[in-house]
């Protein structure tokens, strides 16, 4: 039996989503920007997925531009909010514990001579809001911190931060990543006075190279990409009209789903750690139910290094994470888990267990099970 808790990494796509995208790629493949049949025919998917996607986050259709995911839409809303703005000021703000995808652009923009302010988190992982209204100036031009956390599900309190931006400067773009958000808490724009805000569909079930950046009307970004002048000029290229279909497909799905999808994953979660509390040396990371989305466990494993556990868990035929799986190529330990004050051991010695839909009870009592059993092994010959 193969269980796969590594969701937060991807997620298998629906059927729906490949059937869709199928059917697509081999009927409806014109060009979006032909003005035959053809490619009307390709624009009406990518019209249908817009309509889809506005509504589950109850937007306005001309507020979503399609990319190729987290990444891009991550460096859009950061590299063109800042450059639309150059004039205004060179202060960013982001947190000390984003995605690689949000905090090398602020490295990269630091090189670049902008002044960039990493908040501090709490244990939890929580962003303090007191330093961030301590950190506003009058040259600020973005804020950045993402929805859910990547590697340990705590959710951010973006509500309070973007009241706190939009009280200060409404100028302001606030930025936000709910890449990990979307599909498992509630993500709707205009109630965190978001500006920006990023998705990408590989997270929730649908395909991999596509994603969207929800831009609030009004808002004036810089395109990374010059061509043909697509999406308005803010994307140039010819969309990935298979792929749009799919994430269309996907985010109908989960919004039929989602509120009793959203309380099984809660349950499931909580069911899991209640496995993990019968191993010794094994202490879950981030906060209570009320501040963690429900698709993530993060546990750190008391002298056993993740890697070595990982490994151990495959050969059963469970699948996990070290942590991010886009950080995972790059050495050294966890950014997020030492910003949370977690000491290098432990956060060497740290496992992701993340979830999806149509994960269970019995996969989750398989893998404690398979947990109770490895881990005082391994301590027997890890760590002398």
């Amino acid at each position: 039996m193969e269980i796969y808790f590594d969701n937060a990494a991807t997620t298998r796509p629906f059927p729906e989503v490949m059937e869709e995208m199928t059917k697509v790629a081999l009927n409806d493949y014109g060009n979006p920007s032909s003005k035959h049949m053809k490619g009307v025919e390709a624009e009406n998917h990518i019209r249908r997925a817009k309509e889809i996607i506005a509504s589950a986050v109850k937007c306005k259709e001309k507020e979503i531009v399609f990319t190729s995911g987290a990444t891009e839409s991550n460096n859009m809303a950061i590299f063109g909010g800042v450059r639309a703005k150059k004039r205004a000021g060179k202060h960013i703000i982001t947190s000390a514990m984003e995605h690689p995808s949000v905090r090398e652009p602020f490295l990269r923009l630091e090189q670049e001579g902008y002044d960039v302010t990493f908040l501090p988190v709490d244990k939890r992982g929580i962003v303090d809001l007191q330093e961030l209204r301590n950190s506003l100036r009058e040259d600020t031009v973005l804020v950045s911190v993402m929805h859910v956390n990547n590697e340990t599900g705590i959710i951010e309190p973006v509500k309070e931060i973007g009241e706190i931006i939009k009280e200060y400067n409404q100028d302001i773009y606030f930025h936000v990543d709910a890449v990990q958000a979307f599909g498992k808490v509630e993500v709707i724009p205009k109630n965190i006075k978001a500006d920006l805000l990023s998705v990408s569909a590989h997270k929730f079930h649908g395909p991999k190279g596509t994603g969207f950046l929800y831009i609030r009307d009004g808002v004036r970004i810089l395109p990374l990409l010059e061509g043909g002048g697509q999406q308005n000029k803010l994307r140039s290229g010819t969309e990935n009209v298979p792929g749009i279909a799919g994430m269309g497909k996907a985010v109908e799905m989960i919004a039929r789903e989602y509120a009793e999808k959203k309380e099984e994953l809660k349950a499931l979660r909580e069911y899991f750690i209640s496995g993990l509390s019968g191993i010794e040396g094994v202490t879950v990371n981030g906060g209570g139910p009320d501040v963690q989305s429900p698709h993530i466990v993060s546990a750190t494993v008391d002298g056993i290094r993740s890697e070595v556990l990982l490994h151990a868990l495959e050969e059963k035929g469970i699948f996990v994470s070290s942590g991010s799986a886009c950080s995972s190529n790059k050495p050294g330990l966890s950014f997020v888990l030492t910003a949370m004050g977690l000491s290098g051991e432990a956060a060497d010695s740290t496992i992701r267990f993340s979830f999806s839909y149509s994960s269970t009870k019995e996969e989750a009592d398989i893998c404690t099970d398979a947990l109770k059993e490895l881990v005082p092994t391994l301590r027997m010959f890890v760590r002398k």
